[in-house]
């Protein structure tokens, strides 16, 4: 997406932002302490258990926001996951990393430090 598009665009302007601003950020639906899908559950739990620091993003409070990140990584479900602005994926995507050990080197590869899990 172009920086002109994402600057005509409020939605996508706060997501560039918040991807920009924090090494990993989680765009879900629900809080990382109170999930409302099973989807953003597992991806919490993994996050979680590899000790990553991440912010989560509740998108059930703002239908367009809920709209907008789909839109923003051409992606269509949620949760969607970023590590140092880069798309990760969805849920299904960062189980599969996290079982092949690609999810816990792509964050050491990004600088992102990895607490005790």
């Amino acid at each position: 997406m172009t920086d002109q598009a994402v600057a005509a665009n409020p939605v996508h302007a706060f997501i560039a932002d918040t991807v920009k601003q924090h090494d990993v950020v989680l765009f879900m639906k629900g809080t990382p302490d109170a999930p409302r899908c099973g989807f953003s559950s597992l991806a919490v739990q993994i996050l979680d258990h590899v000790g990553a620091p991440f912010v989560g993003v509740d998108v059930l409070q703002d239908e367009g926001l809920r709209e907008g990140v789909k839109t923003f990584s051409d992606w269509p479900t949620i949760p969607q996951l970023y590590v140092k602005g880069e798309f990760v994926g969805g849920s299904d995507i960062v189980r599969e990393m996290f079982n092949a050990g690609e999810l816990q080197t792509l964050l050491a590869d990004k600088g992102v430090p990895l607490g005790d899990a």
